[in-house]
């Protein structure tokens, strides 16, 4: 009865709770005959299993691992081992081991069933606080993506793990991809960071070639992870698969990059990291706010530190002796000269004085083929920001000067001095064949910053109109060989390089543009193709909005600020007003140019940059003081340069001038902008100004000797222009600053 009730026990009680082996006669007599089989997890009657069989059958003493695991028949022979002949067809790992224990499918199953009922209930915890799960779009999943976000507060791996749980409930196989490295919530996925690492060797790498393509991912972490990790960060700036990687990114690596910065960096690999940050710093919505002039800093202290700058003395700034192999020497040697390049560039773009050092390392050595030769590339490039380092320190470094502009007459003697030798440098560097189209355009960019200076003269400077004209063609000269690498490939260059360019191509480009938008809106109109400047304006800043990383960086805020200060200035009205009023002589000839100083600069102090600092700081004084000088919600609705919108007091959108010119006289014009004055300081009569500008004045047609045409110093006049959005309002913005 022990034996019938013990079988009739065990035939009904769940697979999960059967009764242990060995506790009745009945189980023993019902196990003898079927010793292959294997007991449950933690069976108890194991070894007296084993004895039985045994004693029934000798050279067989247990089943192999995997018959064990589905309770099969076995025929494997453990002395000599002889492999079973279900391992054998199916081509199994046929092993023996004693301290093998079955896994039960059933109490596999019931534990993720209950997982898939607790992550469900998460799921539709998080849908009910607001969060958002995309089920159909596959690229936005982490798993697609290859990043994997850790944050705990986050549900959206939830749908990917129920379905691979019941893909494995139903005897399937779920292979996640294996995560690389982590770095704080954001992991990555070997794919992700090969491909990754594809887009930084196809299109940064080429603005600055010093690192090696040959390394593989694995060996620059190895060497520095804030180096793999600058590389994941300056590719991700344009990863399509994930756009949201570098916003995910940024918080953890910059708390990498001062972690790693505080710990006093020991090796030239973390100063390669910091060269690339430089270069391609992370989006920021306001100068104010962006450490990368710091950085800068930080990079050369710390490449002096461990004595870059001397490198076959490397022994002199450790503690232990360095015996440098000739690799490992033009390996530092490079990397020096990458630290002057990128620190010049940064003085250049940011008008502040450049930290570089151009010793006897980075000298000039025809004929050279050493460690210390570098590549004809760096070569050119070292070679330009040695030019501009020059420019700088001598047109803006006076110690006679509190703002360390040097005089006039010196100026103007620079100016023509290092016009040759500009001349002569590009004449070289161009008569080489293995000189990429980028180098071309930082020799224009140079060009730009020399004649810059044009801002610093006075009306009464010798040669100031010719100073000017030179402005202008170095302007067009540069932002026309942008747009044609823009919409061409030449000898490998990616088309829509934009895109990916440094931020000191980014600056030059802004200059660029302020540049135009000054001379345009002056007497100097009259001395240059203005519809030609009109065009390359409008495309310029289209080029400035496509560079911006983020919505509401930096790059796209100067562009909204730009056109709104040209539909203030309201420059084509005025031009063609100019234009009827020469027309008009009734002599045939034109009146000559009356030059005046309204390109005067306030802003002095930022070397060659001053002309944007300026315009920007004229634009903040004098219109959001006033409550009306924001471009916070046109961001949202970008003022586009091409339209056609109607001309109005309160539009945001360009002007009607923007159309093609139509014939309407000069009276036309004259009371048009007459009447968008009267529209917000009131009636204004010949002999009342009511605080209007003195351009304004000048510029609607009234012929009193003492006002001038049109004022640029005043962007936006009183009333013509109203903006009704709140420039406190910007997050991330300060109040005070836009650049």
């Amino acid at each position: 009865m022990e034996g019938g009730q013990g079988a009739q026990s065990g035939g009904a009680t769940s697979p999960t709770t059967s009764i242990r082996p060995g506790t009745g006669n009945s189980y023993k007599r019902k196990r003898s005959g079927a010793a292959e089989f294997e007991s449950s997890p933690g069976s108890g009657g194991e070894e007296n299993e084993d004895e039985g069989s045994t004693r029934r059958q000798p050279g067989v003493k247990r089943a192999c691992n995997e018959c064990r695991q589905q309770k099969l028949r076995c025929d494997v022979v453990q002395d000599p081992f002889t492999t079973c002949s279900r391992c054998s067809r199916l081509k199994l790992e046929c092993k023996i081991e004693h301290n093998f224990k079955r896994v039960g499918k059933r109490s596999k199953h019931a534990e993720m069933e209950k997982q898939i009922d607790r992550l469900r209930r998460n799921l539709q915890r998080a849908q009910a606080q607001g969060f958002m799960v995309d089920d159909d779009e596959e690229m936005d999943s982490p798993i697609a993506n290859g990043v994997y976000s850790r944050n705990n507060q986050s549900f959206m791996g939830s749908d990917e793990a129920v379905s691979s749980l019941l893909h494995l409930k139903q005897s399937g196989s779920y292979n996640l991809p294996r995560i690389v490295h982590e770095l704080e919530n954001v992991g990555l996925t070997e794919d992700t960071i090969a491909h990754l690492f594809n887009e930084f060797w196809c299109y940064y790498h080429p603005y600055l070639p010093f690192l090696d393509p040959n390394q593989s991912s694995e060996q620059y972490f190895q060497q520095s992870p804030l180096l793999f990790w600058v590389i994941i960060v300056v590719a991700s700036r344009r990863y399509t698969v994930d756009p949201g990687l570098l916003t995910s990114l940024s918080g953890p690596f910059t708390r990498l990059l001062w972690q790693t910065i505080g710990e006093v960096p020991n090796n030239h690999f973390v100063v390669k990291a910091l060269c690339l940050i430089c270069t391609w710093p992370l989006p920021t919505s306001t100068t104010s706010t962006d450490p990368t002039h710091i950085l800068c800093g930080v990079m050369m202290k710390a490449a002096t530190g461990i004595g870059l700058h001397r490198p076959s003395h490397t022994q002199d700034f450790s503690r232990v002796n360095v015996d440098l192999n000739k690799e490992q020497l033009h390996d530092r040697v490079t990397t020096w000269a990458v630290c002057n390049i990128v620190a010049q560039s940064i003085g250049t773009g940011y008008g502040q004085p450049a930290s570089t050092l151009y010793d006897w390392t980075l000298a000039v050595r025809p004929g050279d083929e050493g460690p210390f030769k570098l590549s004809p590339e760096l070569e050119a490039r070292l070679t330009i920001e040695r030019f501009c380092d020059k420019v700088s320190k001598e047109m803006y470094s006076n110690a006679s000067d509190p703002r360390g502009v040097a005089g006039d007459e010196i100026r103007s003697m620079l100016t023509r001095v290092y016009r040759r030798e500009f001349n002569e440098m590009q004449v070289g560097i161009l008569s080489r064949r293995d000189i990429s189209p980028i180098i071309n355009l930082h020799l224009k960019a140079a060009g730009l910053h020399l004649r810059l200076s044009a801002f610093f003269d006075s009306p009464t400077t010798v040669g100031y109109m010719d100073d000017l004209m030179g402005l202008w063609r170095a302007t067009v000269a540069f932002l026309d060989l942008v747009f044609e690498m823009e919409t061409t490939n030449g000898q490998g260059l990616n088309s829509n390089f934009l895109r990916y360019a440094t931020y000191y191509i980014l600056q030059m480009i802004i200059a660029a543009c302020f540049t135009l938008l000054k001379l345009l809106s002056t007497f100097f109109a009259r001395e240059i193709d203005f519809e030609r400047g009109r065009q390359l304006f409008h495309r310029t800043i289209n080029a400035i909005r496509s560079m911006s990383i983020i919505n509401n960086d930096l790059p796209w805020r100067l562009a909204e600020l730009m056109v709104q200060m040209y539909n203030g200035a309201r420059i084509e009205q005025r031009s063609q007003l100019q234009q009827m009023r020469d027309n008009g002589n009734g002599n045939g000839h034109e009146r000559p140019t009356a030059v005046d100083d309204s390109l005067q600069l306030k802003v002095r102090c930022r070397m060659s940059m001053s002309l944007v600092f300026d315009s920007t700081w004229r634009w903040r004084e004098e219109f959001q003081a006033q409550g009306r000088g924001s471009i916070e919600a046109a961001m949202k609705n970008p003022t586009n340069p091409d339209s056609a919108a109607e001309s109005s007091a309160s539009s945001t959108h360009m002007d009607s001038t923007l159309m093609a010119p139509t014939q309407t006289s000069a009276h036309q014009l004259q009371n048009q902008l007459l009447s968008a004055a009267n529209t917000a300081t009131g009636s204004l009569t010949p002999n009342q100004n009511h605080g209007l500008p003195s351009g304004m004045m000048g510029g609607v047609g009234y012929s009193e000797s003492n006002y001038e045409v049109f004022d640029p110093l005043n962007w936006m006049l009183d009333g013509l222009v109203d903006f009704p959005y709140s420039y406190a309002a910007v997050q991330g913005l300060e109040a005070n600053s836009l650049v």
